[in-house]
């Protein structure tokens, strides 16, 4: 089936969120997807469940299978990355935002799937996609963190390469728990899954070049980060505009 081009826009968990290529009641489906997700998780709506959680009334044993599963999949993360990504405040609460909003997309991702081959999904720097857009690859700009109406380069999605997801303080200012003095200004990760791509971009923003080389090692993420100091790391896949190689 050919998609529509209509662009279409919501407010939803703090952000906007940008589909291509869904019909209305496709669109309505993605929007309850994420819906969902705020209801459950929001640390802004006394009524959700983690703020429940969060303010004592409700113990995470009690909570819906649910919210546990997403709970220790982001210890899981927080495991594998050495710390650096965390589903606790400084104050120790639990705070799922640097999951979820992944969480969705992804959700929102298999009801696209169900519809069309041809889709793209952005909410608040995380991209997902699905087949081509006009017969070519969907291509994501990364913004310049210290330009921002300029872009620093252009990413090309091709399967199995299908999400996008950036981090910085550019535009939320600093929301990221740093575990050390701030290394990275922005990070943008490159990879097959839009939840791999979210939380590692959160994780490298959050630490420093030790846990970049970490993120990289096995080559299944591609890394395009920008440094305080003005420095620039990429790896072979996102960029082929002179830059600081890793390691180099």
């Amino acid at each position: 089936m050919n998609a529509p081009p209509t662009v279409r826009t919501f407010a939803t968990m703090g952000t906007v969120v940008s589909l291509r290529g869904a019909d209305d009641e496709t669109a309505e489906g993605v929007r309850a997807v994420f819906a969902g997700y705020d209801h459950r998780y929001s640390r802004y709506d006394p009524a959700s469940v983690l703020s429940r959680v969060a303010a004592g009334s409700l113990r995470m044993t009690d909570t819906p299978e649910e919210v546990r599963d997403v709970y220790a999949s982001a210890l899981a993360w927080r495991d594998r990355t050495g710390g650096a990504f965390t589903p606790h405040r400084p104050d120790g609460t639990i705070d799922l935002s640097g999951i979820v909003k992944a969480l969705a997309v992804r959700d929102a991702g298999a009801v696209l799937d169900a519809a069309t081959s041809d889709w793209m999904l952005s909410a608040g720097g995380d991209v997902l996609v699905r087949g081509t857009h006009d017969g070519a690859p969907w291509r994501v700009g990364i913004v310049d963190p210290d330009r921002r109406d300029a872009l620093a380069d252009v990413v090309q999605l091709d399967a199995p390469r299908r999400a996008v997801a950036t981090s910085g303080t550019a535009e939320r200012g600093e929301h990221v728990w740093r575990r050390s003095v701030p290394t990275f200004a922005q990070v943008t990760v490159i990879a097959d899954d839009i939840v791999t791509a979210d939380v590692l971009a959160t994780a490298v923003l959050a630490g420093d070049e030790t846990d970049l080389a970490r993120t990289t090692a096995d080559g299944t993420v591609d890394v395009l980060a920008f440094g305080v100091d003005g420095r620039a790391w990429a790896t072979p896949g996102p960029s082929r505009r002179p830059c600081s190689r890793m390691g180099g």
